[in-house]
């Protein structure tokens, strides 16, 4: 076998740390498996979010592509005229971050300046209104957008989470624990095995105890014998014991 796959040491230590071990990749799997439920649950909602966004949206650049016509027919073409007069940008993004079960997820947020706004000069002539309302629905169909930009960029670094999440859990489930499982069953069965040879040298030794002290007993008794023993003679000259 190969030095990765060496069962450890069997001994009293190595099977409490592999049991120390087993329940902490147990609590693990219990988080990682919370934490990626959880994230399904905002995977979820948050497709559903991205799909009623994107029929907004298109409705919104529709109803800001009209405007647009009709600004364009009641004032004339006055594109380059906004061009030329920017300056500072009146619309800025700001990127925040909302923490779901550990996963930082982006957040684009619309902030207006309608101070840097030029679009309030023209139109004085004529158009005044519509130009208004076409930069309106150019702002809420940008909302809408940015909007759909943090959904999205969000879905993306959640599905990824989530792919990240459940491969952990996959291997804590299918090879960390059973590894584990397979170590203290190792264990138990090597120490069982050592227990159950250290009671059989025990008995051979104290079998073996037990015969030296009758062999020893049995030459006590025959040595006394052999040396307590009466001779007599009787009238035939016979020697009786």
């Amino acid at each position: 076998m190969a030095s990765s796959e060496q069962r450890p040491v069997p001994s009293r230590m190595t099977l409490q740390t592999m049991k120390g071990k087993k329940v902490g990749a147990s609590k693990g799997h219990s988080l990682l498996k919370k934490k990626s439920d959880a994230l399904t649950v905002r995977f979820r909602q948050m497709l559903k979010t991205i799909v009623e966004t994107k029929k907004a949206m298109g409705e919104e650049m529709k109803t800001a592509a009209f405007s647009l016509a009709k600004a364009e027919w009641a004032a004339g073409n006055f594109k380059g005229q906004v061009v030329e007069s920017v300056r500072r940008p009146a619309i800025t993004l700001k990127v925040t971050a909302d923490n779901v079960a550990g996963v930082r997820l982006p957040i684009f947020t619309l902030q207006r300046n309608e101070s840097l706004e030029t679009v309030g000069n023209l139109g004085v002539a004529s158009g005044g209104q519509v130009i208004m309302a076409a930069k309106e629905s150019y702002f809420k169909a940008l909302e809408a957008l940015i909007r759909l930009a943090s959904l999205q960029t969000a879905f993306f670094t959640l599905d990824e989470a989530i792919k990240i999440t459940n491969r952990r859990v996959n291997a804590l489930e299918s090879v960390v624990i059973p590894r584990i499982e397979g170590d203290i069953s190792h264990i138990i069965t090597e120490l069982d095995e050592q227990e159950r040879e250290e009671f059989i040298r025990l008995k051979k030794v104290q079998a073996k105890k037990q015969e030296r002290a009758a062999a020893a007993e049995a030459d006590e008794l025959g040595e006394a014998g052999g040396e307590g023993g009466a001779i007599f003679e009787d009238e035939d000259d016979d020697v009786v014991f």
